[in-house]
């Protein structure tokens, strides 16, 4: 099982190939080569990056 980087919640669910939305905090993940690629969903349903905000170790998958 996955945990969000971001808030460490296990409560996630696939909403695509290699994509996944936390409903802890409300972001969405993918994964590409083996790390979290992080973002906040707007208002508008844009997509703004938070990987910014995580260290390269913090964005590693690890399934439990």
């Amino acid at each position: 099982m996955m945990r969000c980087p971001n808030c460490k919640g296990k409560d996630i669910g696939k909403i695509g190939t290699n994509q996944y939305y936390c409903w802890n905090c409300f972001i969405e993940l993918s994964i590409v080569n083996g790390r979290f690629c992080l973002h906040q969903v707007e208002m508008d349903g844009s997509l703004s990056s938070l990987d910014d905000l995580f260290e390269e170790n913090e964005r590693q998958v690890n399934v439990e």
